[in-house]
């Protein structure tokens, strides 16, 4: 019954500061809520707490991120997903290896530590925060490393959303063309709304429909990234063939078959109009509530002192990720 309380206490402070980042995300979209999210917990962090905050704190982190993943597939419906899918699915195989090769070789070059290069690399090439908030328990990533990719993937966010209808104008792109580039090119979805539609409607709304088709990579993704992290485990390498089955279990993420069941149910079991989506924004409260608490959890001077090569991992990612798939398209 006192884990039960101390949980309720950790997650009452998490929504207390969620609630203000929500509000102001939804009026200024191009910040968002789960960036606002993470830099009230950090600020949060200066200041003394008691411990009884901490188990609810750490299963927000962790269990409710999983499960704000699951309630973002109430807002898939595959039927468009597939449709546009089918006629892009070459320009995001290519541009998502582009961007991972990328990754894995700047990472390396600039000796930036292996799990903040994948979640850079996951939230450049596919979805921003939601692929980094779903990529992380998966590769046991810690505060830091997550607070050190959001912020990255943010600042890249920002640029785009100002940058990309400018040039789109600029380079003469139809519509069409604008929209496949957005929706291929820019790393969250607020981003995508805000470029697209500062573009035209047209192009808004396809761009909308391919990024919404690029989040489903989240499933294939996560599962390699889970059987690679299983592998190069401790027990892994000690060749205790009888803990293998037990490494892969623990480690799999389970929320991934979540978010497809979601999917699912919202394109083949009919729901009250409206429904889908207001589970999906549901999901979105639970993941700022889950950066806040990551943000509770994180030692600012440190993460100040490593924030320069991951701004430039960042940078050369999504300037990979833009140029491919604008030549491709």
């Amino acid at each position: 019954m006192q884990s039960i309380l101390n949980k309720l206490l950790g997650i009452g402070l998490t929504i207390i500061i969620a609630i203000p980042a929500w509000f102001i995300g939804e009026a200024f979209p191009i910040i968002g809520g789960p960036v606002l999210g993470i830099l009230f917990g950090m600020v949060l962090a200066f200041g003394k707490r008691s411990v009884v905050f901490d188990e609810g704190i750490k299963y927000t982190a962790k269990k409710l991120l999983q499960y704000s993943i699951i309630l973002l597939g109430f807002d898939m419906n595959l039927y468009n997903i597939f449709k546009v899918g089918g006629q892009t699915l070459a320009l995001m195989v290519f541009t998502l290896t582009i961007t991972f090769g990328t990754a894995f070789v700047a990472g390396k070059l600039l000796k930036i530590d292996p799990k903040t290069n994948i979640l850079i690399g996951v939230g450049t090439a596919i979805c921003g925060g939601s692929a980094i908030a779903a990529t992380a328990p998966v590769i046991r990533a810690d505060a830091e490393e997550v607070a050190r990719s959001i912020s990255t993937i943010f600042l890249f966010n920002v640029i785009a959303a100002f940058l990309f209808p400018l040039l789109g104008h600029i380079l003469g792109m139809s519509d069409h063309t604008f929209g496949l580039w957005a929706g291929t090119a820019i790393n969250d979805t607020s981003s995508v709304v805000a470029a697209g539609y500062a573009f035209s409607n047209e192009a808004g709304s396809l761009a909308v429909i391919v990024k919404l088709t690029r989040t489903l990579m989240i499933v294939p993704i996560t599962l390699v990234l889970a059987i690679y992290t299983s592998r190069n485990s401790p027990k892994h390498h000690g060749n205790d063939k009888s803990n293998e089955s037990y490494i892969m279990g623990k480690i799999f993420p389970w929320f991934v078959i979540g978010f497809v069941a979601a999917s699912i149910v919202n394109t083949f079991i009919p729901m009250p109009q409206g429904m889908g989506a207001s589970i999906a924004q549901l999901g979105k409260f639970i993941i700022i509530m889950a950066m806040a608490a990551i943000g509770l959890n994180i030692n600012v001077i440190k993460l100040v002192k490593s924030g320069t090569k991951p701004i430039l991992l960042g940078s050369i990612c999504w300037l990979a990720l833009s140029l491919a798939s604008f030549s491709l398209i």
